[in-house]
């Protein structure tokens, strides 16, 4: 794995991550040598570390529970996972945090493809949530309520958002794409008190119209003592025929903005309730605390993404995937947030590019499915784009391939740092990710994150280096979820991730840890293949396959077979060709060569879709449950079920 960048020297020195590790050397008197060195203590002193980043981030704190803090008062139990408790004298408020600024500077610039933008001063911002929260009370809103919302990745979202956790209501939120039961899957499960609807939301150049969808959602959730609609596309009956509901306009107009009144909660008061893809069956409705969120985005934000005031930051990203809960907090270090809703590819697959160079960002977030569609597209923006300002381009979702990391610098930006990051709704922040101070290698995830105690576990439970295993974490850290809704024993949080390894978070990946320190995601444990007893990452095919010109998209299954699991591999060809025996031994040919025999699919299919979770993530086990006849538990789950309709009784998977 060849290095592809190294940062500058004065890149270096004016970094975060260099700042903090200053603070650090005057406050906790130490010092590193490299960043392995920074991360070992960073987990063998949490209480040292996580107050410090605490202290870097300027966390607005009514209290910590003591003047001077032991530590004790920082962590209690910290040697049971799951059981720690952090901060325990801490009062504090999440919206205050994210709301400090109060100037012209600009908080929150909105496109809706080619029909809308919107720009809203770090002022006009404090201001809308004043107004929300005050009309948010009279509606009866108190602490520990819920509020849904059904919106697009735009203002009204986040203000609404702020304006919840100002009370201390936990903010839960889907986007319009999300069928109608979709929805009563994630919002009749923890009943929402006030929920915010759209009118609808442009999507291709298409206007699509909520109405009908927001009426049935409301008139199946009881809960529900406020409706109110946002008015995006114009849509001239946005309210009629719904109970309860009322304008943006109508609930905000008596209230005048003023100093927001923001309630003083305790560390892990519940701020988000976050939802899993729900692929295997209704949805678990995974709890997060207002200050473990608020100090994991802190530490990710300033530390591995370098993001300081003034800067610009982006993420492709809808209100249903928690990448928009982690934008939002980058609002806590003085950034302005990027807003876009709509189609990356509309009108064409510059967009996104587009407006990287005419709102000056400086922060690119994408998934890496992007990433290689622009590939396969032959769409190169270093040709035509000025991307000067942009100092990082970060990709999530599934595995960025080498290849990828190849188009990025040759096609995109040559300096740069690529930051492909991987974690998870259920730690509503990363476990690997990047370092601004480090390089980037081929194929290769830069670092382990501060302050988590990352390891990669081999069959035995052993720690392992350079070999396949098990994603784990071995120590708590302050965004580990508080639990999940209406488990009150927890039996179903602990079945989730703990029940594997005593003592020790199962993530459910299937990875390997470098030598350098860096990380290779393969896939997703549950989805691995195993034909002959070995396991397989899927995403060592993908890869492969999807580096040959005539492959757009491939999704990877094992199929049980004759008392063994054998490959089989279905693949998006390019328009206008066929999947022929030539191309089928080309496959077959270049699998064999870049990974083994044992890889080598059994069988090839032709599709012409694959299904997808609501945040662009295919789906193998929904896959591999139609290819074996058994029931699909939640089809809402997806962006695309009527894809799975492809994979049902195929006459080349009977022989």
């Amino acid at each position: 794995m060849s290095l592809l960048w190294m940062p500058s020297e004065e890149r270096v020195r004016s970094s975060n991550m260099v700042a903090f590790q200053d603070l650090l050397r005057e406050e906790e008197g130490v010092s590193f040598t490299d960043y392995d060195a920074l991360h070992a203590w960073s987990v063998e002193e949490p209480e040292a570390f996580w107050y410090a980043v605490a202290q870097f981030g300027q966390v607005t704190v009514q209290t910590w529970g003591k003047d001077r803090l032991e530590k004790e008062d920082i962590l209690v139990d910290g040697d049971k996972l799951p059981g720690a408790l952090w901060f325990p004298g801490a009062r504090l408020n999440f919206a205050e945090n994210l709301l400090q600024r109060r100037d012209s500077r600009p908080a929150l610039i909105f496109r809706g493809e080619d029909q809308v933008r919107r720009e809203l001063s770090f002022c006009e911002l404090y201001d809308a949530v004043s107004t929300l929260a005050q009309a948010m009370r009279e509606a009866g809103v108190v602490s520990g309520d819920r509020v849904g919302a059904y919106l697009p990745n735009m203002p009204e979202a986040i203000i609404a958002m702020l304006a919840a956790a100002s009370i201390g209501a936990t903010w839960s939120s889907c986007s319009p794409d999300f069928g109608v039961r979709g929805v009563l899957d994630r919002f009749g499960q923890i009943e929402p008190k006030v929920l915010f609807v759209v009118d609808g939301y442009y999507y291709g150049g298409k206007t699509h119209n909520r109405g009908e969808r927001n009426r049935a959602i409301v008139e199946a959730l009881p809960s529900v003592e406020t409706v109110v609609v946002v008015n995006y596309s114009g849509e001239s009956d946005a309210t009629e025929g719904m109970a309860h509901a009322v304008t943006w306009e109508a609930f905000t107009e008596p209230y005048n903005s003023g100093d927001v009144r923001f309630e003083q909660l305790p560390f892990d008061h519940p701020l988000y309730i976050m939802f899993s893809s729900g692929t295997t069956g209704v949805p678990k409705c995974i709890v997060h605390g207002a200050g473990g969120t608020l100090l994991k985005h802190l530490c990710e934000h300033q530390l591995h993404c370098d993001t300081k005031a003034g800067d610009r930051v982006f993420y492709f990203t809808t209100c249903g995937w928690m990448m928009w809960n982690w934008l939002v907090s980058a609002l806590s270090v003085g950034a302005t947030l990027i807003l876009y809703d709509g189609s990356p590819f509309y009108p064409d697959g510059n967009a996104l590019f587009d407006m990287a160079d005419e709102e000056r960002m400086t922060f690119f977030g994408t998934s890496a499915k992007f990433i290689d569609a622009l590939n396969k597209a032959g769409i190169k923006p270093a040709e035509t784009h000025d991307l000067s300002r942009v100092r990082v381009l970060a990709s999530t979702g599934s595995p960025l391939v080498p290849e990828s990391f190849d188009f990025v610098y040759q096609h995109i930006k040559s300096d740069i740092q690529l930051a492909s990051i991987a974690g998870g709704t259920d730690i509503i922040g990363c476990f690997v990710l990047g370092n601004p101070a480090g390089g980037v290698y081929r194929g290769e995830i830069q670092c382990k994150a501060l302050g988590v105690d990352v390891r990669v576990f081999d069959g035995n439970g052993r720690a392992v280096v350079g070999e396949k295993g098990e994603l784990v974490c071995c120590t708590p850290f302050p965004s580990m979820p508080v639990g999940f809704w209406n488990d009150p024993g927890g039996e179903k949080f602990h079945a989730a991730y703990f029940d594997v390894y005593p003592n020790t978070w199962r993530h459910g990946d299937w990875v390997e840890l470098t030598e350098r320190g860096g990380m290779v995601i393969y896939g997703r444990s549950d989805a691995t293949l195993n034909p002959g007893g070995v396991r397989i990452g899927t995403a060592e095919i993908y890869r492969v396959v999807e580096k040959l010109d005539a492959i757009m998209e491939s999704i990877v299954i094992g199929q049980e077979w004759e008392g063994d699991t054998r490959v089989v591999l279905f693949v998006v060809l390019r328009e206008g060709l066929d999947l022929n025996d030539a191309l089928q031994t080309e496959i077959r040919r270049a699998v064999r060569a870049e990974c083994s025999p044992r890889h080598v699919p059994a069988c090839i299919v032709a599709v012409t879709d694959i299904p997808r979770t609501k945040s662009g993530k295919i789906t193998e086990i929904a896959v591999r449950d139609v290819v074996h006849g058994r029931p699909i538990k939640n089809k809402e789950a997806l962006a695309n079920p009527e894809a799975l309709a492809l994979y049902q009784g195929l006459s080349e998977l009977e022989s």
